[in-house]
Order: C-alpha cells, then sequence, then structure tokens
C-alpha cells in the first residue's frame, strides 16, 4: 500500500474526526447583539470541512500516476536495456500492468502484448518472451521497469507501460518508452548514370541497407587529382547522392562513399571513365576509310579470280560446212526395221554402199 495517496480507509477517518470534533455553541449575547463563543478553539470553518468531507467521499478513487524517462533510449545491438516505469497508486486486488511494443511508424492502438502482470501472476508474451524480465517481480511496490537482453534491430520501437488499479481510473496510468537499437551500417552500392563524356554531367548513387541510426554519407575522390571548381561536385549527406557537373578529362578517377553512423562506417568505390567525343569522332571517321578500303580490296580480288577462271575455260568450235557420218540427206526416212532397233545403234551398212529409198521409186539405188 503507497501511503501517500488516501484510499477510502482515510476517507472514512476524516469524516469520523469531523463528526467527533468540538463544536462551537452559543450562550447569550454581547452587547452588539453578536453571539458569545463558548468555546475559544474552533477546528476551522464549517464550510471548509463539509466540502473537503463531500469530494472524498464521492470521489470513486484516485488517479494512476505513470512516470518514465523523457528522453528517447539508445543502446547497440546485442546489449542489455532497461525500460524505465514507475507508478503512484493505492495497489489492490484488481491491480494490473501491462506491457507492450508499436513498430516505428505505427499508431499506438497496434501494439502487441509483451507481458502482463495480473491476479499476482506474470504472463509473458509475443516473440521476445524469452528475452523479457521485470526488474520486479511481483511488480506491487511502484517499480514496473521492464528489462530485454540481446536486443535487435527489430527491437527499435515504442515500448507503453500500461498500470491499471480499480476504482482508480481518472488518468490512462500510461508511459511510452521510445528505443532505438544501434546497429552499424551495411556495405553500402555504388552507381552512376548521366552523359560521361566532356561537357556533361553525372549523378553517382550510394545507398546503404542496413543501419540505425540513418547512416550519413559522404564521397571523396582518390588519388592527387586536382581538386573540382567550385559548384561542379555537390553531394547530398542524406540521399547519398553526388552530382558532378561541366566534366572534364581530369574528372576521371577513382570515387569512394563511406557510410557512417555511430557505431562504425563501410565504404564502396566506383571508377569514373569521361569520354572525349571529338577522339571519338575520329576514330570513327578512321575505322569507317579502313572498312571502305578493306570492300574495295576484296572486290578487286574477286573480280581479277573470276576473269582469270574465264581464260582458262576452253572453247567448243564447230564448222558451219562439216557434215556428220551419221546425217541423213533431205527426204530420207528410216526403214521400220531400222526404227524398232533403234535403241540397238546403227544397222550394219555395207562399207561399200548405202541402201536410200526415195519418195519416187522404191527399187533399190546404189550410190
Amino acid at each position: 500500500m503507497d501511503p501517500g495517496w488516501p484510499g477510502v480507509d482515510f476517507k472514512l477517518g476524516l469524516l469520523k474526526a469531523f463528526l467527533l470534533s468540538p463544536r462551537p455553541f452559543f450562550k447569550g449575547y454581547t452587547e452588539d447583539r453578536q453571539p458569545k463563543a463558548a468555546m475559544a478553539w474552533l477546528p476551522g470553518s464549517l464550510v471548509f470541512w463539509t466540502m473537503l468531507t463531500l469530494i472524498y467521499l464521492i470521489a470513486p478513487g484516485c488517479p494512476v500516476e505513470v512516470k518514465v524517462p523523457i528522453e528517447p533510449l539508445s543502446k547497440p545491438a546485442g546489449e542489455a536495456v532497461e525500460l524505465t516505469c514507475s507508478y503512484h497508486t493505492s495497489v489492490g486486488e484488481n491491480f494490473a500492468l501491462k506491457w507492450s511494443f508499436v513498430q516505428p511508424g505505427n499508431p499506438i492502438s497496434s501494439d502487441e502484448t509483451i507481458l502482463y502482470f495480473t491476479n499476482n501472476e506474470l504472463y509473458l508474451t509475443g516473440p521476445q518472451a524469452k528475452r523479457v524480465t521485470l526488474l520486479q517481480n511481483p511488480p506491487t511496490e511502484g517499480i514496473a521497469t521492464l528489462r530485454l537482453t540481446d536486443i535487435q534491430s527489430s527491437d527499435t520501437g515504442t515500448y507503453l507501460c500500461q498500470v491499471n488499479n480499480p476504482p482508480d481510473f481518472h488518468s490512462n496510468g500510461l508511459g511510452l518508452v521510445n528505443l532505438t537499437v544501434l546497429v552499424p551500417p551495411t556495405k553500402p552500392t555504388c552507381g552512376q548514370s548521366g552523359q560521361v563524356s566532356v561537357g556533361g554531367g553525372a549523378a553517382l548513387s550510394c545507398s546503404s541497407s542496413g543501419g540505425a541510426p540513418r547512416p550519413v554519407y559522404t564521397w571523396v575522390r582518390l588519388g592527387s587529382a586536382p581538386t573540382p571548381a567550385p559548384g561542379s561536385m555537390v553531394q547530398d549527406e542524406i540521399s547519398g547522392r553526388l552530382i558532378l557537373t561541366n566534366l572534364s578529362l581530369s574528372s576521371s578517377g577513382v570515387y569512394r562513399c563511406v557510410a557512417a553512423n555511430q557505431l562504425g562506417s563501410a565504404f564502396c568505390e566506383l571508377t569514373l571513365a569521361v569520354a572525349d567525343p571529338s577522339k571519338g569522332r575520329v576514330a570513327g571517321a578512321v575505322i569507317g576509310v579502313l572498312l571502305g578500303l578493306l570492300f574495295l580490296v576484296v572486290g578487286v580480288f574477286c573480280l581479277l579470280k573470276f576473269q582469270k577462271q574465264r581464260s582458262k575455260k576452253p572453247k567448243e568450235m564447230y564448222g558451219g560446212n562439216d557434215l556428220r557420218e551419221d546425217a541423213k540427206a533431205p527426204g530420207v526416212y528410216d526403214s521400220p526395221l531400222e526404227r524398232g532397233h533403234s535403241d540397238v545403234g546403227l544397222l550394219e551398212r555395207s562399207p561399200s554402199a548405202s541402201t536410200v529409198t526415195t519418195t519416187k521409186s522404191k527399187l533399190p539405188m546404189v550410190v
């Protein structure tokens, strides 16, 4: 029982003291017609004591006061943290304590219960059940501090300490504790975009997937290259972007991005090569001329080879007045016997004569 806050017993005692306290009574009047007090001592104004007694009797309970740290807490990952919470109330049979958790960016109404204490029993729930304990168990002496071990990045968020003690209903009995688990940055990823040529511009990007608090990004150029002109190199430490304008050949080199927070740093590197468009045009013209000459040489070679092969091909000469041995005179036809044996070959003829048949005479004629 907390003696700092009056309960029902105190209210009844106050009423009893008021009823049993000496009362003024009057005996006669003074010369100016004022009542004479029969007592010299009066405990106080009758109206004051009456109002005070009525307030304490009518009021059903006292407000519950919960106190938590105002400043947010931060601890490195892997360590233990104590979420301080204390309360002021007269603990009774209906006393209950609850701790819950809200992820970053979510409303308070979406809280998830971690543990609760009621009817002198402690219940652990949720994924953090194996890593949470109460600093004082049972938490009936005004201390409800929660201890969380082996903290992880997923433990970052808002923790709610809520005390409920009917009939003390006159406040929400709620305290909020913000916790940030510190994690070093992971190795960032570098990239580039834009027209990386003389006179153009480029944007270099840098991003780390992990790290709490959020890393700060810094770009530096390695080597002994001259410092860029003011305004030609602008970087954003929050987004990790580096903007390069009015590029020159001297802008080429190795650029390093460093992501850092309270627990450490990590970096990535990128090689920027600035091209000269004029050199590219000259190289293109030279390549075009060489390709033209190559095609010309190939064409001439093919033409010469064709002419050489044509000159080696033999020519067949036929005389206009030459007669073939198997030629027949006009009007002379093969005999039926010869036509029937055409597939065998020419008929055997006498070496000294040939038999012909004319349309005018069917007699054989010796030539």
